[in-house]
């Protein structure tokens, strides 16, 4: 039977331990009605009188009679944070990077998601390529919100060739329904030099202002290209004056969206900043860092953070040291003006800033959050690199102490022979690391220093 949810765990002092529950226990159904995912079991569990059918491990069936709070928790955990199946992409995207890994990475790693259930829950951009009328309004009748969608264009036809899906053309209807539902959304663009630039990024961007103040916000982010794209379309780089182009037409929609709405509405990410080597907008032009996922303000928001955090310092608590940070290319120049910035307060310090090349991916990778193990060691090996080697967290896939290719913290450090401090993404986190101070929160969530290399979906 579908709808059976196996119990993995059991919080301590919970409801769900009053009621004598445990691992391997099955949950069929609340208040009579089957439970598809995590957002079924959470709406029907919000009442303050609920009914649980439950067959224990031993195979009995009971119904529990409960009685508690409104909206509290029962304390059960279940194997899958979706309590179902993760749903696939099945689109052929010109520029998925995915499609451009080389092989031999871990399995999981060529996975390809496009669950709305994930935008929800951890951000990700759907293409909504795989959503029925009925999913759409699964959305709107629990309140998912923001739902975060992988635009690209609202050309219908471009937009089935980009993706390679026929049923891709269908974005802007489905997009109304979701703003006549009242949802709130973020948009994402992965711009394709000579296909969904110029002319069409002007139609895309006007076609979604439409859905302001609905949609809150549209990154605009340059295709990743790497070294392994053998028998994939053929796509080519963005030069310093396409770069030039693309942020004058985000800044002319910017204005004309303040002046409507007092929200900017579209953003250029860093890279294209750094490309055209213009200044990065200031801190009032990201309407609150809505899209730093997709590389948006991610720099500007390290430079604020690492300044107010570098006035804070008290010169006492700073000792001499000597550490060194291995970042990439694209953040490497405005990484050394922060560092020189701090061995000007505190001459005691000596920070070397490493940019290590992406050579298992391809020069054109620039970001950190892309470095491999191998590229680090390679690159590093025997080089004085002082007290300590500071990584990024973004270098670590998300909640393990190993990089995109498998090698541990720990083998960099016995390679290099040198201990190795994995720095929050924080300014101060940043600021902190080099002067060997505790940090206020060693658990921050991740951010990288630096944006994102285009999208996978």
């Amino acid at each position: 039977m579908k709808h059976l949810h196996v119990i993995a765990g059991i919080e301590e002092g919970s409801i769900a331990q009053e009621l004598e529950l445990m691992p391997g226990d099955t949950v069929i159904s609340i208040n009579g009605q089957p439970i598809e995912d995590v957002f079924d079991y959470h709406f029907l569990i919000n009442d303050s009188y609920i009914e649980m059918l439950v067959r224990t491990k031993d195979g009995e069936e009971e119904i529990l009679e409960i009685e508690k709070e409104p909206e509290e928790d029962l304390g059960i955990t279940f194997s899958s944070s979706l309590m179902d199946d993760y749903k696939s992409c099945s689109n052929r995207c010109i520029f998925c990077f995915i499609d451009q890994l080389p092989e031999g990475m871990r399995e999981t790693m060529y996975f390809k998601d496009d669950d709305s259930r994930l935008s929800f829950l951890q951000g990700n951009y759907i293409t909504m390529t795989n959503m029925k009328d009925a999913a759409i309004d699964r959305i709107i009748h629990y309140k998912l919100e923001p739902i975060n969608i992988s635009v690209h264009t609202t050309n219908s036809e471009l937009r089935c060739r980009m993706l390679g899906n026929r049923f891709a053309g269908k974005i802007l209807s489905q997009i109304r329904k979701l703003y006549e539902g009242g949802i709130i959304m973020n948009a994402q663009i992965v711009l394709c030099r000579g296909i969904n630039d110029g002319a069409e990024l002007q139609r895309t961007i006007k076609d979604l202002s439409a859905f302001a103040p609905n949609i809150q916000s549209v990154s605009v982010v340059p295709v990743g290209l790497s070294d392994h794209r053998e028998g994939l379309y053929p796509l080519e780089p963005f030069s310093a004056e396409d770069a030039e182009n693309v942020i004058d037409l985000i800044e002319s929609w910017q204005k004309q969206m303040y002046d409507a709405y007092g929200s900017h509405f579209v953003h250029a990410s860093d890279e294209w900043y750094l490309l055209a080597k213009r200044p990065l907008p200031e801190e009032e032009r990201y309407d609150g860092y809505l899209q730093l996922e997709n590389g948006v303000g991610m720099l500007r928001l390290l430079i604020e953070e690492f300044t107010a955090a570098l006035d804070e310092i008290r010169d006492k608590d700073v000792h001499p040291g000597h550490v060194t940070i291995a970042t990439g290319f694209l953040a490497g120049p405005s990484i050394c003006n922060l560092t020189e910035q701090l061995q000007d307060r505190f001459p005691q310090v000596k920070v070397d800033v490493r940019m290590i090349e992406n050579r298992f991916f391809g020069k054109r990778i620039t970001v950190s959050g892309l470095l491999t193990g191998r590229d680090i060691i390679g690159q590093l090996k025997d080089e004085p690199l002082g007290d300590t080697l500071l990584l990024p967290v973004n270098v670590l896939r998300s909640g393990e102490e190993v990089l995109l290719d498998d090698v541990t913290v720990s083998d960099i450090s016995e390679a290099l022979g040198v201990p190795v401090k994995i720095i929050g993404s924080s300014g101060d986190d940043l600021v902190r690391g080099i002067l060997g101070l505790q940090t206020e929160d060693s658990g921050a969530s991740f951010r990288g220093y630096e944006p994102d290399e285009g999208s996978t979906c």
